[in-house]
């Protein structure tokens, strides 16, 4: 890019590749047997980042994916940043997981501007947990939210998953009560999916069941509503001022630029996506060449389609004349004047709406 980026909302994504252990339902370019290339993968990642920065006039926010990002030395990991035009009220997120979080992470984070951690709980069953393919001690939940909170953190989301293999609802709504108990500031509930090439996609018998995870989507809607938190988009609550900006910005068709591995990014109406191994990465910037895989530009046409099934899934909804009559049982009225917006049991058939929206 040749000029400054200069939007209201921009954001800039960092893909942490590493990780101890490879959960059976994931597909994201991650890696457990990579460890040697850590510290070369970070070097490459903050040439690139710091490539682009004159590029950038104000990031709003940062989010730090994975894999495992406090996997990784936080020290080397906030290096990275150095020197990018943060606004001074920028969301900057950190991906953890229980098992790796500690005091001296945390202050290095917050010192670097952090103030937002999104902990990958899933379960807090342990039969669950394996069921998933996890290997964190759900006991390091409840110490992981002690440390965050008095390292200074008032933005902290829990992320749990729902529709394993052996998961009994009553396994589910205890999930719910501990993580509700902890009073985070925005919790995550997604349906587990079968990706194509995970040992999950390979073991038919441990797929989910749409009937139970509609009744599991049901329970979580209720008990987290009633806990104080509201829905703004299908799989994600929070308390007031506390929705993701970073997530928002995809789901309005925002402008972010990725970094890392497999990263997306989204400028000017294109969209363009990073190499996937750390190896081809680091050898791509160490000798000055470009890390892009592939590109994309919808049409005009496409993208307000896009943007209209995106807005579905929000709270805002979408204008009432894109509503076809045979789904409007599945929709409210939304806040905005005009729009509707997927009613409880619309949030479960979203899919079905969105295709046939005008």
């Amino acid at each position: 890019m040749s000029r400054a980026v200069m939007r209201d909302r921009f954001g800039i994504y960092l893909h942490v590749p590493f990780c101890s252990k490879k959960c059976d339902y994931c597909s994201f370019a991650t890696w457990t047997d990579r460890d040697h290339l850590v510290e070369e993968y970070l070097q490459a990642c903050k040439v690139q980042i710091q490539k682009a920065a004159s590029s950038i006039s104000s990031i709003s926010s940062v989010f730090i994916g994975g894999g495992t990002p406090n996997l990784v030395p936080a020290q080397l990991l906030m290096d990275i940043f150095d020197g990018l035009p943060l606004h001074p009220d920028a969301e900057f997120t950190v991906e953890c997981n229980p098992d790796h979080v500690t005091p001296d992470d945390l202050e290095i984070y917050v010192d670097h501007g952090v103030n937002r951690i999104s902990l990958g709980v899933q379960s807090m069953v342990p039969h669950v947990l394996r069921s998933l393919g996890r290997e964190h001690n759900p006991d390091n939940v409840h110490n992981s939210v002690e440390i965050i909170r008095n390292a200074g953190i008032k933005n902290l989301n829990l992320d749990l998953i729902y529709g394993a293999q052996g998961e009994t609802l009553k396994d589910w709504d205890r999930s719910l009560s501990e993580v509700l108990a902890l009073q985070p500031d925005h919790i995550s509930a997604y349906a587990l999916t079968v990706e194509a090439g995970t040992p999950l996609a390979k073991a038919p018998e441990r797929h989910p069941d749409d009937d139970d995870q509609a009744e599991k989507y049901l329970l979580a809607d209720d008990r987290i509503t009633i806990g104080g938190y509201s829905n703004y988009e299908i799989s994600n609550w929070a308390r007031k001022s506390k929705e993701c900006r970073h997530n928002l910005l995809y789901w309005s068709q925002g402008e972010y630029l990725g970094f890392g591995v497999a990263a997306h990014s989204h400028i000017d109406l294109r969209r363009f996506w990073s190499v996937r191994t750390p190896e081809r990465f680091i050898a791509a910037i160490a000798n000055g060449e470009s890390v892009e895989a592939g590109s994309e530009r919808l049409e005009a046409e496409s993208r307000e389609l896009e943007a209209r099934q995106l807005a579905l899934r929000l709270r805002d909804g979408v204008p009432e004349i894109y509503v076809p009559d045979e789904v409007q049982h599945l929709m409210e009225a939304s806040h905005v004047e005009g729009n509707l917006k997927l009613n409880l049991q619309g949030r479960l058939l979203a899919n079905e709406v969105a295709i046939r929206l005008r």
